[in-house]
């Protein structure tokens, strides 16, 4: 049985350092600060994401289900990735079921802290795996260039 996602003070604390380390380009290499416009807010929003490279393809996933980051980003249709000093602009495409097989597969190994949160393991089957896309979105990121600044009155 999977877990369910709460963002308690723990999480909070965790999301914190991580966030710390990746904006001074430590820790994983496949962790970012992804930064979308909020959905209601419009204001910017970042959050620690794992970015799994697959296939020669940049992939978000939603370990924790349709959370906040998911729905600002299916609602602004793109996103920063910063890592250290570098940030880049990305567009992105919701997967289906069949493109995230490997994608979730990858992400599975790679990032354990989530496993519990997963109805599936890494060598499950095709079709067990291809079940998790809609509890657990996947996107395809499109490196687009940056938006341009808006002019300050």
């Amino acid at each position: 049985m999977k877990k369910t996602y709460t963002l308690g003070i723990g999480g909070r604390s965790v999301n914190t350092l991580f966030g710390t380390l990746t904006r001074l380009g430590l820790g994983a290499k496949y962790r970012h600060i992804l930064t979308v416009r909020g959905r209601k807010t419009g204001k910017p929003r970042s959050t620690p994401v794992d970015v799994m490279e697959v296939d020669g393809d940049r992939w978000l996933v939603a370990p924790y289900g349709e959370v906040n980051w998911v729905r600002n980003v299916r609602s602004a249709g793109a996103v920063d990735l910063a890592r250290g000093r570098s940030s880049e602009h990305y567009g992105i495409e919701e997967a289906i079921a069949e493109q995230s097989i490997p994608v979730i597969r990858e992400y599975i190994r790679r990032v354990p802290v989530t496993r519990s949160h997963w109805a599936c393991g890494a060598d499950s089957p095709d079709d067990e795996v291809a079940a998790q896309v809609s509890s657990h979105p996947v996107f395809r990121l499109t490196k687009v260039a940056a938006q341009p600044s808006r002019p300050t009155a």
